[in-house]
């Protein structure tokens, strides 16, 4: 079976760092009519199958629901919005309750490799909780078919052990193909492990991201848009825009809903209570349009932090994980679209969002535009 590889070719020779770690045998890019979708699945809570029941669904639904429902409902995702790629921020097994944790991991991302669609992951708190660990997940996650995941880069004149946590990485996604943007990215996929638990004991609870993970991240922006502004045949003119997905949310803006804010909070934010400055960080950076993240199932609002800069949650996926009778499991879609046309295509024009329910009528709720850029042609 094909595999899809993620490559960043300059950045390997400007920071003498491999982020492609295997033979490149794909490449991520915009369509044709120049949109690139993401499907957005958080917390799938995978364990085994058939045998593994759900939590917090109606009583009438109890006898027959399984962690199948949360495979039938990734399904029903691929063949109703046909993404380019599906990111899964975390929690993708429950390993405490699993017998196999491969064979989880194996059925949990069994649809897109069936429907050979690229994918990428990263980690979330109970990813490990078991037999494997968070290192020996992230590993087999990077060799599995279509997976565009990979473990840390090196950390710039550095090695890769000193960045924490398994699986921060970058996706770039070029422009369509036969443009002149075919062989550089106009999209950049930031992932990052935001880890499990804290291990300090003043520091309660969650884990949160490091300042080695933000000074690689931003460094390594840096680099992406320093390089794509000077390489022909056409450089560009500004950065290209960025996502940032995580699973466990940052403090900011999810304690609180502000008035900008599309989607509904039905529980406290598990976020870290330390703050570790990310946000800062991707404001700073100053190409990342929003960040999306999992953890929270209950909490699938999206709104507009300072730059502005979007935090969206997804809402829960998996029918193994916590949730809420009565209200459906969801899944977030996101679609950045080009400036320009066929003839000549630009820089994303804007980055939209909305929410399908795992309802009877698939319901699609709560359009939003997290991102705007419009050129206007000349006449």
């Amino acid at each position: 079976m094909e595999r899809f590889i993620s490559c960043i070719s300059v950045l390997g020779v400007l920071l003498a760092a491999s982020f492609c770690q295997h033979a490149e045998a794909g490449k991520l890019r915009f369509s044709s009519d120049g949109q690139f979708k993401i499907v957005q699945v958080a917390d799938m809570h995978y364990a085994d199958g058939a045998h593994t029941k759900c939590l917090d669904v109606l009583p009438e639904e109890m006898a027959t629901c399984s962690d199948l429902n949360t495979t039938a409902f990734q399904w029903r995702m691929i063949k109703q919005e046909h993404p380019d790629l599906v990111v899964f921020t975390g929690d993708n097994i429950f390993q405490r309750d699993s017998s196999n944790a491969t064979a989880s991991l194996i059925a949990a991302f069994a649809p897109v490799i069936e429907a050979r669609i690229p994918w990428a992951a990263v980690l979330g708190n109970h990813d490990q909780e078991g037999h494997m660990t968070r290192e020996e997940v992230m590993a087999f996650i990077v060799k599995m078919d279509y997976s565009m995941a990979q473990m840390n880069p090196n950390f710039l004149h550095g090695d890769r052990t000193t960045i924490d946590g398994y699986g921060n990485y970058i996706i770039e996604v070029e422009g369509p193909a036969g443009s002149m943007f075919e062989n550089k990215s106009l999209l950049n996929l930031y992932m990052v492990d935001s880890g499990d638990y804290s291990f300090i004991p003043q520091v309660s609870y969650y884990d949160w991201i490091k300042s080695n993970q933000q000074v690689w991240l931003q460094q390594a922006s840096a680099e992406i848009q320093k390089a794509y502004r000077g390489v022909k045949p056409r450089p560009q003119t500004k950065a290209a825009s960025a996502l940032a997905f995580h699973h466990i949310p940052i403090p900011e803006s999810f304690t609180t809903p502000n008035a900008s804010n599309l989607g509904e909070k039905n529980e406290a934010s598990g976020s870290p209570s330390l703050n570790s400055g990310f946000l800062t960080t991707l404001i700073t950076m100053g190409d990342v349009q929003a960040a999306f993240t999992g953890h929270d199932h209950l909490n699938d609002y999206c709104g507009a932090a300072d730059g502005p800069l979007f935090l969206c949650y997804s809402g829960g996926f998996g029918y193994h994980a916590y949730g809420k009778a009565g209200w459906p499991r969801r899944s977030r879609v996101i679609t950045a679209y080009l400036n320009g046309n066929a003839a000549s295509w630009d820089d994303v024009s804007h980055i939209q969002t909305y929410k399908r329910l795992d309802d009877d009528g698939f319901t699609k709720i709560d359009e939003q535009t997290l991102y705007t850029n419009y050129v206007l042609s000349p006449e």
